[in-house]
């Protein structure tokens, strides 16, 4: 490791004297430099610990080589799988990732989203708070020339890029899974009822229903904000039901691991007298006792490196007006 301040072009030129031109193009390997004029700007930039100047080379080619990545929270398993493949996306391009999350709160993601676009990053993949519903923040990004991709939890809006999971599929063979154990009392707690996602919930809850031949009961659906209390709240509301449900589907696993909580603490024996399907497959159901009955698997690193390629590909060829949409079909992985 050498000591001291690094050295600049100015001075290893001064030391050459030679042009402080004609040792960038040398350090650059410009072809009009010969080879033993490179070779010498190179050894003395080696001595004097030279390093390039890293703003400069990023205001000459426009781009910073940052990403910014914006969560709802970066400490559920779901968003580290999906985080894990935007970063080897990213080394593979030789980007660095800046991440942020807006614990579901719009005013913070706001200015999440704003301090990216100061930075001036290169792109941001983007999965939107519960709470999310001004979305004038695309049209501001794009005018700076700053594409977006959305995954997992999206806009409902056609002008975007966007990767999803689509939540229908995981919810028919959810209630065919139960139907075919016996059960008809099957109710969903669904998340925020304006949240994108739990619309598409509850017309694919209301679909296998139909399906199956089974009546539709509003009394089975109750909504969750996804605090604990909420989920707490929610699940209470069924079981104090004159008929309540036999099974139920769960907006995540983590209103699973809350409501299942609950159940317990009521004296009821879990896939026993009440059964339970949730969305996300959390990756430590197979280390517990009692998992729910099986989980619906979404994808979260599919969808994060389909993400990220999208918006590299977004960043090579700035101005492509055709969005992209991609959707990854959900899938019912049993747990018990």
């Amino acid at each position: 490791m050498k000591e001291g301040k690094p050295a600049t072009i100015k001075e290893i030129a001064k030391r050459l004297k030679i042009s402080p031109s004609t040792v960038s193009r040398a350090l650059n390997d410009h072809p009009s430099i010969g080879l033993v004029t490179t070779m010498r700007v190179k050894k003395v930039a080696a001595e004097l610990n030279y390093e390039p100047n890293q703003t400069a080379i990023f205001f000459k080619q426009r781009k910073t080589f940052t990403i910014g990545v914006v969560l709802p929270s970066l400490s559920e398993p779901f968003f580290s799988a999906a985080i894990s493949e935007i970063e080897n996306v990213a080394h593979e391009e030789q980007y660095t990732v800046i991440m942020g999350q807006s614990l579901d709160d719009p005013e913070r993601e706001l200015r999440i989203l704003q301090t990216l676009k100061t930075h001036r990053v290169d792109g941001i993949l983007m999965s939107i708070g519960k709470n999310t519903r001004d979305y004038r923040f695309i049209d501001l990004l794009e005018s700076a020339g700053i594409p977006i991709v959305f995954f997992d939890c999206v806009p409902d809006l056609d002008n975007i890029n966007k990767v999803m999971s689509e939540l229908e599929t995981g919810m028919l063979e959810a209630i065919d899974i139960f139907v075919s154990c016996g059960h008809h009392a099957i109710s969903l707690i669904n998340g925020p009822e304006l949240l994108p996602a739990s619309i598409e919930r509850k017309n694919a809850y209301i679909k296998g229903l139909q399906k199956n031949n089974i009546p539709y009961r509003e009394e089975y659906i109750v909504h969750t904000d996804l605090t604990p209390e909420g989920n707490e709240a929610a699940i209470l509301q069924l079981l104090a039901l004159p008929d309540r449900p036999s099974a139920v589907v769960s907006f995540n696993d983590y209103v699973a691991l809350d409501v299942m909580m609950t159940v317990r603490q009521r004296g009821l024996t879990l896939n026993q007298d009440i059964h339970f399907i949730s969305y996300a497959n959390y990756p430590l159901w197979k280390y517990m006792e009692n998992p729910p009955m099986a989980s619906i698997e979404q994808f979260p690193g599919d969808q994060g490196r389909k993400a990220a390629t999208l918006l590299f590909d977004l960043i090579r060829t700035p101005g492509r007006k055709e969005p992209v949409k991609v959707v990854f079909n959900s899938r019912l992985i049993n747990q018990v």
